[in-house]
């Protein structure tokens, strides 16, 4: 069997982060067709890259992976200093200080990257999930020639550095999320001769939920748990300043003043970055387990994402999977793009917008509801099955 190695900067159940879910997710399934390691940090939070697992090799849900030592945790006053100095330099075309950003951002782990060094004759491919950091920026060079770059990318600042041209120009293979994820990275780094493809997602939810009583009875069993009794929005992954969840909480409070009439409330589920408003109708849950994380979801009126940067999102696909619809930034032509594609989200692009999506879910009646659940599952089966994106990750690896 072919030997091949993911790469993420963490990895681990109860890591909670997108493309480190999404890592997990592409190890488990592709184990059944290759000999699969992960090459990784021993840091759990990104924010500091502090060590918590040991370095070394464990297994993990029966993938192989092994844990390389951060050298130095990141800084953080001193690295959102070098952040908006780079940025500035970088819009005034002055360049030379993206290899020492991407070192400062971290995670450093040079061990990681002289592995990748040493060992590539041992691994058909070498699969870089996320383009951003140091593990892809400082890794994928030493064996881009067996290189397929997964890169979770986006339009933020960052991406503009020339660290990271090499990066999109060199590798053996890209995978895209979306069309839209494709077409921005195209057309930045003219590296359309590249082998690539589009391979999203597939989305498995438990099997208790695909039936009604199943359904019915973990949403019940969430609600007792926690507390929540009525109707709520959810909103599940990082509570962070970058995933726009401090406008989220202003448009909640602001919506909720205006609107004293509908009772919603707002159930937030995640590991916390920010200070969440005392409000009577908010209730934050921490980061909880996957059942309770897919249960809270099904008992949802609507899926909340605020983030502008997202390449695919998994929680929105995640609960349009359980016929939730979605209420999310329309800055984002990612997910404005699942709005469109699916009609089973809406999407706003600021206060009044959002008010206007929440008195629609407010007054719609039950006919329109239930026929935008349909089209949010119906979208979800349709586009985002395993099977079909396990042959083309196959294909591509070789």
């Amino acid at each position: 069997m072919k030997k091949i190695a993911i790469i993420n900067q963490r990895y681990g159940i109860e890591v909670n982060g997108g493309s480190e879910y999404y890592a997990r997710l592409l190890a488990e399934h592709l184990s059944s067709y290759y000999d699969v390691e992960v090459l990784t940090t021993n840091a759990l939070n990104y924010d500091t890259w502090e060590p918590y697992y040991p370095a070394g090799t464990e297994t993990v849900n029966g993938i192989k992976v092994r844990r390389f030592p951060v050298k130095r945790p990141r800084r953080v006053f001193k690295f959102r200093v070098i952040n908006k100095l780079a940025e500035a330099l970088n819009r005034l075309g002055i360049h030379g200080m993206d290899r020492y950003w991407v070192k400062e951002q971290g995670p450093l782990a040079p061990d990681l990257v002289s592995y990748i060094r040493e060992h590539r004759k041992d691994y058909t491919a070498f699969l870089f999930v996320t383009y951003l950091y140091y593990t892809t920026a400082m890794g994928l060079p030493e064996a881009k020639e067996k290189a397929i770059l997964i890169p979770t990318a986006h339009d933020e600042p960052c991406i503009y550095f020339p660290v990271y041209k090499t990066i999109f120009q060199s590798p053996r293979g890209i995978l895209y999320l979306t069309e839209e994820e494709k077409e921005f990275v195209q057309k930045k780094f003219q590296n359309e001769s590249i082998p690539h493809d589009v391979l999203g997602v597939g989305i498995d939810i438990p099997k208790d939920l695909k039936e009604i009583e199943g359904k019915k009875k973990a949403v019940f069993d969430f609600r007792k748990k926690y507390g929540i009794a009525g109707k709520y929005l959810i909103y599940a992954g990082r509570v962070d300043s970058g995933k726009k969840c401090d406008e989220m909480f202003a448009f909640f409070q602001k919506y909720k003043q205006l609107h004293r009439e509908d009772p919603v409330q707002l159930v937030i589920i995640g590991r916390n970055m920010l200070e969440i408003p005392d409000h009577p109708d908010i209730h934050y849950l921490g980061f909880v387990s996957e059942e309770d994380k897919y249960a809270g979801i099904a008992g949802a009126s609507c899926l909340w994402l605020p983030s502008l940067y997202e390449s695919l999102s998994i929680a929105l696909l995640e609960g349009m999977a359980l016929g939730v619809p979605g209420i999310v930034n329309g800055n984002c032509e990612v997910l404005k793009g699942h709005c469109r594609k699916s009609g089973g989200a809406v999407y706003y692009h600021n206060f009044s917008e959002f008010e206007q999506c929440m008195q629609r879910f407010y007054t719609m009646p039950e006919d329109d509801y239930a026929a935008m659940r349909q089209k949010a599952e119906e979208y979800i089966a349709g586009n985002y099955r395993w099977e079909s994106l396990e042959s083309k990750l196959v294909r591509l690896i070789g």
